[in-house]
């Protein structure tokens, strides 16, 4: 184990997409159980000091190995296809007039069960987005496609979390 090991080597999993969450969550917890400072509290400052960098290694690749967007971004990368999102915002046509629909139905939206009929559509799109960026990795080995989905993705996350905020909006009115 190197502390520069990408997120997959350092947890002994393949480089995939497709991933155990039980076996990732297991595999977090044997790593976090070894490079534990607590394990080398009696090893003095320097021991302990490495441990904690360790720990942070081991708890940052857990963050992005768990989350599937972040884990398909996090591959892009790997595969030569940064994802780029402050600089790279196209989009196909079709996508952003997907987006200006729901965004008018959300403003439309006047109770909570026509809100969250637009965070059910949202969310089925996402699932589906999410599918493809996976058989884009895994399957074709498409890296760059795969990285317009995933931020494509990350414009459907944005919006469910306005979503969200008009939810709470409009509880508290």
């Amino acid at each position: 184990m190197r502390l520069d090991d990408d997120d997959f080597t350092l947890f002994g999993l393949p480089q995939r997409f497709a991933q155990d969450g039980a076996e990732i969550a297991q595999r977090w917890k044997a790593l976090v159980a070894k490079v534990h400072p607590d394990r080398f509290a009696a090893d003095g400052a320097a021991s302990q000091r490495l441990a904690m960098q360790w720990s942070l290694r081991v708890n940052e690749a857990h963050q992005r190995l768990r989350d599937p967007l972040k884990r398909a971004s996090y591959l892009c990368e790997l595969r030569g296809a940064p994802i780029q999102a402050n600089e790279n915002t196209r989009m196909p046509a079709a996508f952003l007039m997907e987006q200006m629909e729901w965004r008018e139905s959300l403003d439309e939206a006047k109770t909570p069960d026509a809100i969250l009929a637009i965070d059910q559509q949202v969310a089925g799109r996402e699932r589906a987005l999410l599918a493809q960026a996976g058989r884009q990795l895994d399957d074709e080995g498409d890296a760059a496609a795969a990285a317009e989905s995933v931020r494509a993705l990350m414009f459907l996350t944005r919006f469910r979390a306005d979503i969200d905020q008009r939810l709470e909006a409009l509880e508290h009115s």
